[in-house]
């Protein structure tokens, strides 16, 4: 055996025992960074040392500062666990080694990109033949699609910003709902955008479509995106896609969805309605590796037109092979980019549209489940209304909020971060995790009727 299988064996032990133990083992992490650099060990070796050594080193120094977000039990952030399919399509992903770049070089990446971008566009009811890039996460997804947004706005003004760049050129009016997710600033100060314009929103952070037509039509005549959600990160509300969509329509606006966690709902048929309306936006962000549970790190951005993304995106080398089909890196930012369609392929071809479906639906279901028992505590109030998978919570005053959350990270029974909504501390819980069981919430709900019942 040479060391490579040796160190790939060793490695393949101790993933299967992390996922073991998942069930049994403490959901925060037990060691600090501290400790870790210690066990890790600090200084460089002068001298090599055996890929196997390497690997059992890693495992047993790093396995007390890792969380368990793989746990049924986490329900911190928005963060899904590996599905098996897709776990061990990641597997191969790093085996296999393709930079998934260019059409030619890669066909095999180039197929599974097609046949779940296809997929994709089918479960989330979107436009069929609508472009899929798979980027590194939401963030990146709605900076994709917004680029895609920017260029197309301008070019229609009569600008060429691949050519001439923003400066000099019309100002690009952006417009987003005031409980929209820090991504979306994140993405358009990348785009040179700048602080977008905020509308009101409602209690649960959906949009008000007629502020949103007042604004549009109070400000100058310019260049325009719109920005809307599917999903708010604390009540999981989602905007009201049908009057949105036409108010900016009528200002002929781009509008693009950023729908990293709650666009899912269109693959439920139980949900799909929450999504209503939101197939007549020109682009979407989401994530995979979130509510359809695919490894870290895959994003999703979807372009109504192809040759609006590729005119944002796509590239010239000498020295690249072009195919007049198009590639993979004419639909995102980065050159050199890992195999990420493999793990959501391998994900869609082992749940089928019912699985997902299941999925979205269990998601939801247990959502409403820890609505119902921490509803039921004395003195605790849910804050939102449970419509998908997030659920806020209060507990009579912001710092008995607090300390009921320090006392569940103690505890260590499940992970559950906190918030602040609406001017006040709230629990916030984020069901995400394909392999979360009745019995994990009933364990997580005692952990917090426990951590509650302290004064």
């Amino acid at each position: 055996m040479d060391a490579r299988e040796t160190a790939l064996r060793q490695a393949h032990a101790h993933a299967v025992r992390w996922l073991a133990g998942l069930s049994d083992r403490p959901v925060p992490a037990r060691a600090s960074v501290d400790e870790i650099v210690r066990a890790l060990g600090p200084a460089l070796p002068d001298r090599p040392t055996p890929p196997a050594d390497v690997v059992d080193l890693l495992a047993t120094a790093c396995e007390p500062g890792l969380t368990a977000f793989p746990s049924g039990r986490f329900y911190g952030f928005v963060v899904g666990g590996g599905e098996p399919a897709a776990l061990a399509a990641d597997w191969l992903v790093s085996a296999w080694d393709q930079n998934c770049v260019m059409r030619a070089v890669t066909p095999a990446y180039a197929a599974a990109e097609e046949i779940a971008g296809d997929w994709l566009l089918d479960l989330l009811r979107l436009p069929a033949g609508s472009s899929v890039g798979f980027t590194t996460g939401a963030t990146m997804a709605n900076f994709t699609a917004l680029a895609a947004g920017r260029d197309e706005v301008l070019r229609r003004a009569g600008r060429d910003a691949a050519r001439d760049g923003l400066a000099g050129g019309p100002a690009v009016r952006v417009l987003v709902g005031e409980a929209r997710h820090m991504a979306v600033d994140l993405a358009l100060r990348y785009l040179g955008l700048g602080q977008p314009e905020t509308v009101p929103a409602d209690a649960q952070g959906r949009i008000r479509p007629e502020a949103l037509r007042r604004a549009l039509a109070a400000g100058e005549q310019a260049p325009t995106l719109v920005v809307l959600q599917a999903g708010d990160i604390h009540s999981g509300a989602f905007d009201p896609f049908p009057d949105a969509i036409r108010a900016a329509r009528e200002a002929g606006a781009w509008v693009h969805v950023d729908g990293a966690f709650g666009l899912w709902a269109a693959a439920s048929p139980r949900y799909a309605a929450l999504t209503e309306g939101c197939a007549d936006a020109d682009s979407w962000a989401t994530d995979a590796h979130k509510t359809l549970n695919v490894p870290y790190d895959c994003g999703l951005a979807i372009v109504r037109d192809p040759s609006a993304l590729r005119a944002a995106m796509g590239r010239h080398g000498d020295y690249l092979i072009h195919d007049a089909l198009g590639d993979p890196i004419d639909k995102v930012p980065e050159l050199s980019r890992r195999g990420r369609a493999f793990p959501v392929w391998a994900a869609l071809r082992s749940l089928g549209r019912s699985g997902v479906a299941d999925l979205v639906d269990r998601l939801c279901r247990h959502a409403a489940a820890f609505a119902t028992g921490i509803a039921g505590i004395d003195g605790v109030t849910v804050r939102n209304d449970v419509v998908f998978t997030q659920v806020c919570a209060e507990f009579g005053d912001d710092a008995r909020t607090d300390r009921v959350l320090a006392r569940l990270l103690a505890d260590g029974t499940t992970w559950i971060s906190g918030s602040t909504w609406h001017g006040r501390r709230v629990m916030r819980i984020s069901v995400s995790n394909w392999s979360t069981t009745d019995d994990d919430v009933a364990r997580a709900l005692a952990a917090i009727r426990r951590a509650a019942a302290e004064p």
